[in-house]
């Protein structure tokens, strides 16, 4: 069967770096295997859903380079859950339950202070029909849970955790729709993994309970069951669960100049056994995807490892890739020169102003002044076709005996009103004869 995976986002926010880790990673393993990618948005919530992050959503894979083979919307699926839902009920696997939001959090209390997991006690199987008659003349109307099968071990080998146990007799029936009628995550994300054809599921270890409830729906529904990985968890530099992750989106990452694949690059690394490299092309990734690589820590998520990636991948940059992020009269020779002094792309507008100028003279002695006055008359002279700052340095050394940061450091700050930068072999040119005879008469 050829593989399938699905990224199944909500639409009542913003993509998140965890959630971008998900998306990424199915798309890399369905890549690998020649198979398809699902964009399935689970927007069953109908008063947080919105168009606005849907389209959010789209951008923010496009700009990733993630692509979709097809979208899905459980908005339009409402008659696949229905019929699923009354083929569980006329198989007795679905139940009405009438407790009260404050009824179930007090038998939850009472077990947990008798040291007992809090465990559904399934109450509602015992009802009479004149409870359940009364109940509904109070107005309460029922929620409903699946049953589970308690004689039935549940059991997966995981494609990362390895194989896995549930007892089912410990775990509480889920509720799968509530009093409203709405649904909640665990059957509709079983009915469409099923009847799209899902192979794989990849998504983090805090669904892990979730896998063990629904591999009985699939059951129940006889259906195939996908098999299933489930991620360690991204942590902060801190080394634990950190609210920052939830608030880091593509927009941020986009203000602070990082370009996609540096974030590819990094999420599909971390947690790996495979080194953190920066690669400017997907194709790496997807060959050495590998879930046997991935290990049961936590991954951890570092800014700064993230903007070290993002300098490197910009230091290889082709002119052709961001020609259109440029200042409009910057050449490939100047975006070749600065390039390696770039830790991103936009910052290349602060090196075109010193190329074009005005920069701020350095303050100088008669001394410095005599020796920068000297230093023009030479960059008159010197052959500007070849080489002119080798052929300009070489000769104030013959005459001044300067060497070293003596010789350098005046002429680099005259010329680019700066203490460090690009090589000034590759920057001389682009500043120009007139412009680098006036800066070194400090004009």
């Amino acid at each position: 069967m050829a593989v399938m995976t699905r990224f199944a986002p909500s639409p009542t926010g913003r993509l998140h770096v965890g959630n971008i880790r998900t998306a990424l990673h199915n798309w890399l393993f369905a890549r690998q295997q020649g198979g398809r990618f699902v964009l399935r948005l689970d927007d069953t919530d109908a008063e947080r859903s919105s168009e606005e992050f849907v389209e959010a959503i789209r951008a923010d894979l496009g700009w990733l380079g993630i692509d979709i083979d097809r979208e899905e919307r459980q908005s339009a699926r409402f008659d696949r859950y229905e019929a699923a839902f009354e083929t569980l009920r006329a198989a007795g696997r679905v139940y009405a339950c009438y407790e009260t939001p404050q009824e179930l959090e007090l038998k939850r209390k009472v077990l947990l202070g008798r040291g007992k997991p809090p465990v559904y006690d399934r109450a509602a199987l015992a009802l009479t029909d004149d409870e359940i008659a009364a109940f509904e003349a109070e107005g309460r109307k029922p929620h409903w849970r699946f049953k589970l099968d308690h004689d039935a071990t549940i059991e997966w080998d995981d494609l990362v955790r390895g194989r896995q146990h549930f007892d089912p007799a410990l775990l509480s029936d889920p509720v799968i729709r509530r009093a409203d009628g709405s649904w909640l995550y665990m059957l509709p994300s079983a009915v469409d993994d099923a009847e799209m054809g899902v192979t794989h599921v990849v998504r983090g270890e805090d669904h892990v309970t979730n896998t063990g409830l629904q591999l009985q729906m699939f059951d129940a529904l006889g259906a195939a069951r996908p098999r299933f990985a489930h991620e360690a968890l991204l942590v902060g530099t801190e080394g634990k669960l950190s609210k920052r992750l939830g608030s880091l989106g593509c927009d941020h990452f986009r203000e602070q100049g990082i370009e996609p694949m540096a974030l590819v690059s990094l999420l599909a690394r971390i947690g790996t056994s495979d080194a953190v490299e920066p690669f400017a092309d997907p194709a790496p990734l997807v060959e050495s995807f590998d879930f046997a690589r991935f290990g049961r820590a936590p991954a951890r998520f570092d800014e700064e490892e993230l903007k070290a990636l993002n300098a490197k991948i910009v230091h290889h940059l082709d002119y052709a890739v961001v020609a259109d992020r440029l200042p409009a009269a910057m050449d490939e020779a100047a975006w070749t020169a600065i390039r390696p002094n770039l830790s991103r792309v936009d910052d290349a507008a602060d090196w075109w102003h010193v190329i074009e100028g005005p920069v701020e003279p350095p303050e100088c002695d008669d001394e410095m002044q005599a020796y920068l006055d000297r230093a023009a008359i030479l960059a008159a002279l010197v052959d500007w076709s070849n080489n002119p700052w080798a052929d300009l340095t070489s000769q104030l050394k013959a005459e001044t005996g300067r060497k070293g940061k003596d010789l350098f450091l005046p002429l680099r700050q005259a010329l680019t009103g700066r203490d460090h930068g690009p090589e000034m072999a590759a920057l001389l040119p682009l500043i120009g004869k007139e412009k680098a005879i006036s800066r070194l008469h400090c004009e």
